[in-house]
């Protein structure tokens, strides 16, 4: 995450510019009063607003420009330049907007626009709902909630959630947070009083037993039952756990959750040796943070190269070597066979030492509930591209649904948390009526010491990988190719490139 600037940058926007040094399509970044701006050019329209993305506080300047809407260079947030809502996820929070007036060729920043809510959306269609559950509280849940508030809507909403914290911005448990970086007040999406003032009911230790799709009604494991309208499953995934022997000790760690975290992080204060099982984006994320940590890591990993079959072989190298280069100590084509207090047996025959291990060997939907209730499920839950399930009035998001991509042809299901919060709103605006299909480009990064992976679309599988760029150099930008189409990128600091990919494959929807 970035902090606040210490000083302004650019012009007094409220002196005024040149009209003529903002051309068509420009940006431009002033400060009016103790505040950035960004001004940004549409035809003969000037628009005003903050200068800094409400996700991260990413560089808007540094974004693309789409029609009447600027994108954020870091993880793709997306904002209205008239009024400044965030239209996508991972941003939830508006811009702020000022009034430009333009006179004698020049550009003037006048006061900052009073915030107003969005506009209720037209065209629903059926009875909306009078109540709303939502089982799961992570990032779909949490989405579908707020997208639901902030489109009117004044039923009531019971957001289930078998976790013991409110819903917390779980990428950073395994970055910034985990390495030490970013304080405690940066995890939670949103404070507690979020969400009594805007009447949701979120219930946390709240384990549901079944679903009662007969009678609309969810049961929870201790008795009561929780009468439904629309019901959203945003159950997300759990960790695979260990079956090993010695895999149920104290010091053997998952992460998922924000009490994981915290109890690697104490466990982490006295260690000097970790083992990091798995070379997954989450396993390597916490082997360069626990490097931040000046605590030796060994990674250990079935595969040949880290990440190969997601980023292809030169990526996967180039991987390896950066964790190589800071400290990681990989076994790679080998497996924990047992963990014997501070010792771990491989399956080579070799023995490593560690004060604790974390387990980051996958995760896999959770599915269980809608089993039970009978939906149709396919390697997670099946939905249609108005994410809606095969039982009336229930729809599914996030990493247990499985969904109609228009851009790959085939059905997926990804475990990204952008692609949650999207999925998220869009259940929101489904449930409330409104028929809008998903067909966001899947999106996630990843953050690996200094250097950061931004990688949109889905490539189960490509015949070529076209290299613009240095890998090595951290340069670069990859597109994963089918038959001579792209189907995926990813980048290393080529910001816009991976922004115009995203917009490219919006644009060929099959």
């Amino acid at each position: 995450m970035a902090e606040g600037h210490s000083k302004l940058d650019g012009p007094d926007l409220a002196q005024g510019i040149a009209f003529a040094d903002l051309p068509e399509g420009g940006k431009l970044v002033g400060h009016c009063g103790d505040e950035q701006v960004l001004l940004v050019r549409r035809g003969a329209e000037v628009f005003a607003i903050g200068a800094t993305c409400t996700h991260y506080g990413g560089p808007l300047a540094d974004g693309l420009v789409v029609e009447d809407t600027v994108r954020c260079p870091w993880h793709h947030a997306c904002f209205d330049l008239r009024t400044g809502e965030a239209l996508r996820a991972p941003a939830f929070n508006s811009l702020a907007c000022w009034s430009v007036e333009q006179r004698d060729d020049r550009i003037f920043v006048g006061e900052k626009r009073k915030r107003t809510a969005p506009k209720r959306r037209n065209g629903s269609s059926g009875q909306v709902p009078e109540k709303i559950v939502i089982v799961g509280g992570g990032a779909a849940g949490f989405a579908a909630a707020e997208k639901l508030r902030r489109e009117h809507y004044q039923g009531s909403i019971v957001m289930l959630s078998n976790d013991k914290a409110p819903p917390v911005d779980r990428p950073n448990l395994s970055k910034d947070y985990l390495a030490g970086k970013a304080p405690e007040d940066w995890i939670p999406l949103r404070g507690e009083s979020f969400y009594s003032k805007n009447d949701i009911d979120l219930r946390l230790n709240a384990n549901v037993a079944s679903i009662d799709a007969r009678s609309g009604e969810v049961v929870l494991a201790d008795g009561p039952r929780i009468p439904y309208d629309r019901l959203l499953l945003a159950t997300g995934a759990e960790p695979v756990r260990l079956t090993i022997p010695g895999a149920d000790q104290p010091h053997v760690h998952t992460l998922r959750s924000f009490a994981d975290c915290k109890a690697i992080i104490e466990r982490a204060t006295t260690a000097r040796r970790a083992i990091v099982l798995g070379a997954s984006f989450i396993g390597l994320e916490v082997a360069a943070a626990l490097r931040s940590r000046d605590i030796e890591v060994d990674v250990v990993a079935p595969e040949k190269r880290p990440m190969e079959r997601i980023l292809g072989p030169q990526m996967g190298d180039f991987i390896r070597a950066l964790h190589e280069e800071n400290g990681v100590v990989f076994h790679l084509e080998d497996t924990a066979r047992s963990i014997d207090g501070k010792k771990v047996k491989l399956s080579s025959g070799d023995t490593l030492a560690a004060d604790f291990v974390v387990a980051g060997i996958g995760v896999r939907p959770r599915t269980g509930l809608a089993e039970t209730a009978g939906l149709i499920l396919d390697r997670g839950v099946v939905v249609n591209a108005f994410l809606e399930t095969s039982a009336p009035g229930i729809f599914a998001a996030g990493d247990i649904a499985r969904w109609p991509d228009p851009h790959s042809g085939e059905n997926i299901r990804v475990e990204h948390w952008v692609v949650a919060e999207r999925q998220g709103r869009t259940a929101a605006l489904n449930m409330l009526g409104h028929r809008e299909k998903f067909v966001a480009v899947p999106f996630f990064w990843s953050q690996h010491y200094d250097v950061p992976i931004n990688y949109v679309g889905y490539a189960a599988q490509w015949d070529e990988i076209a290299v613009d760029g240095d890998i090595a150099a951290k340069d670069c930008l990859l597109r994963f190719k089918r038959e001579g189409r792209t189907v995926a990128a990813a980048s290393i600091f080529r910001d816009i490139e991976s922004l115009e990919a995203e917009v490219e494959m919006e644009r060929q929807i099959t």
